[in-house]
């Protein structure tokens, strides 16, 4: 069994409210979860309305289909949100 773990930054500059934020957040967390079965979560400046960090972990058979899933699940998120993805770290045990 194979754990991959990403932690993606995106930087939503239209964004004023924690309201927004959540709306934008709900969303996304919503579309990966259901489109590829992962586990997704805000996990870091939840209180800075234009900076999300979203926590992502997925289980495979093997390296190679982890690492697939985590490069389809960035793409994902940058077609589907109009946000700038700032950074991310990908850690797959």
């Amino acid at each position: 069994m194979i754990i991959g773990a990403l932690k993606i930054k995106i930087r939503t500059p239209w964004v004023h409210s924690l309201k927004e934020k959540r709306m934008v957040v709900k969303s996304l967390c919503a579309k990966v979860s259901n489109k590829y079965n992962a586990s997704i979560a805000e996990v870091e400046e939840q209180d800075i309305h234009q900076i999300t960090v979203l926590g992502i972990a997925c289980v495979a058979g093997d390296v190679s289909h982890a690492d697939s899933i985590l490069d389809n699940i960035i793409n994902f998120i940058e077609g589907n949100t109009e946000g700038e993805i700032i950074s991310t770290e990908r850690d797959i045990i």
